[in-house]
């Protein structure tokens, strides 16, 4: 049963994430130019693709639950480690080919503030006395998912537990993913 509930609860809280902006006031000249030129619907598409891309991250990231870590792994077939369920994730499911290992994910991808976290937004950690020695997925509402150590499973934590807490060592995001929902759109509306 909870390996049902949960991935509906992960898609939920990822929607609220990407919850419509307040409407545009119509009335307004700059409004009337958007609604002519069909930019709100083109803002609208951008918004939904990159919600319908974070949901298939986070739906495919609950499907590694349970992977066995193995170093240097990266398929569930045959176990993942950390890094390796980040590459495989975002590769499968968005065609983005990150690095293999953790710290050169912290240096391919753009820094952002622990407040601006959005779900398949990357975070990292400092396990192993070296910054960005770990890295997981954030999923929402304060957990991420990722692949701990040897002899341990791809699990969910909460980033509020004090193991975690003390070894935060910042959030990223994939760089070019918005650019390229926006040029998508952009090429549709022509």
């Amino acid at each position: 049963m909870r390996f049902v509930v949960l991935p509906t609860i992960l898609i939920l809280a990822c929607s609220q994430a990407f919850a419509a902006p307040p409407s545009i006031e119509r009335n307004d000249e700059i409004g009337r130019l958007l609604v002519n030129e069909g930019l709100i619907a083109q803002l609208d598409q951008v918004r939904q693709t990159v919600s319908d891309r974070t949901n298939s991250l986070v739906t495919a990231a609950v499907g590694f639950l349970g992977v066995p870590y193995r170093r240097g792994g990266n398929t569930a077939e045959t176990g993942v480690d950390c890094s390796g369920l980040v590459k495989a994730l975002y590769d499968q499911t968005l065609g983005y080919v990150l690095p293999r290992r953790a710290e050169e994910q912290a240096a391919a991808t753009e820094k952002i503030d622990r407040a601006e976290l959005k779900p398949g937004d990357l975070v990292f950690f400092n396990t192993m006395r070296r910054a960005f020695s770990h890295v997981g997925i954030y999923i929402g509402d304060g957990k991420f998912i990722h692949a701990p150590r040897t002899g341990a499973t791809v699990r969910i934590e909460s980033m509020d537990g004090s193991y975690w807490q003390r070894r935060f060592n910042g959030a990223r995001r994939v760089l070019g993913m918005e650019t390229a929902d926006a040029s998508a759109a952009a090429a549709a509306a022509k």
